[in-house]
């Protein structure tokens, strides 16, 4: 139960036809977002969102701004599920860890690794199971964290403005949305442009973009207020971080055989 049937990655991609799977199919997106298509359901998603089908189901995938994730297939899960959902990582990326490392070694082929996979499905399925006894969220709550998801990159994205074109008090909103996902809704905002830097700071070429570029593509006016803010949250400034990362790199090139699976 809950084997690892396949693990693979999708690059940039805007489209996946229509397809179904005899397994359960777990899909992460790691960046982008789009919409997943269904008979009798659409699900919008984006980045550190994750769907979840059953078997046998008919799926597409469509996306006008671009998607990348990595995917599995869940043999005989011990989740009953009817229909598809959408769950979210967590602040910490639990379950990116998870997925990248079932990635890893399902791509390595040793067969040591089956022991390994099998951990992990167990602890997948051990996941879902867990959201699915959890208090679902409300219509409001994933309306506001949506429109942050698809906004944070515009610096000229307003807040405040938008949790006040709705019908509510604005410190209800305010409660309500931390009271289900644990953080307020401007601090979700700055985390995911916080996030978006640090994966832009961990790809780039040194000298590449510097570090006011990267502030501005990822929503922020002041690229010294996004320095105090990234070191707030990292421990670093923007440079040294992107130094570490450039020498963790250069390090698992050196020692390919090395493994790392970094818990924030």
């Amino acid at each position: 139960m809950n084997d690892i049937a396949y693990a693979g990655k999708h690059a940039f991609s805007t489209t996946v036809t229509r397809h179904q799977h005899k397994d359960m199919e777990l899909i992460y997106c790691t960046s982008g977002g789009g919409l997943m298509l269904f008979d009798e359901l659409t699900l919008p998603y984006g980045e550190g969102d994750i769907v979840v089908i059953p078997p046998f189901i008919p799926h597409a995938n469509s996306s006008s701004e671009g998607f990348t994730n990595i995917h599995i297939n869940l043999a005989d899960p011990t989740l009953v599920a009817k229909q598809p959902f959408l769950l979210r990582d967590d602040s910490n990326h639990f379950l990116l860890n998870v997925f990248s490392a079932i990635f890893f070694h399902y791509s390595d082929l040793d067969h040591r690794n089956a022991a390994l996979l099998s951990s992990y499905g167990d602890l997948i399925a051990a996941y879902l199971q867990y959201f699915e006894q959890t208090t679902p969220r409300s219509s409001t709550v994933e309306e506001i964290e949506s429109a942050i998801i698809h906004n944070f990159p515009d610096a000229n994205f307003e807040l405040d403005s938008y949790l006040h074109s709705f019908p509510f008090n604005y410190d209800y909103l305010r409660k309500l949305f931390k009271k289900e996902l644990g953080i307020t809704p401007h601090q979700y905002l700055t985390d995911k442009r916080l996030q978006a830097a640090a994966d832009y700071l961990c790809v780039q070429e040194y000298g590449a973009d510097s570090i006011s570029d990267i502030s501005r593509q990822c929503g922020f006016r002041e690229p010294l207020y996004f320095s105090r803010m990234f070191k707030k949250k990292y421990g670093v400034s923007p440079s040294r971080y992107a130094e570490f990362k450039r020498l963790e790199k250069a390090s698992y090139a050196r020692d390919p055989e090395s493994v790392k699976i970094r818990l924030n």
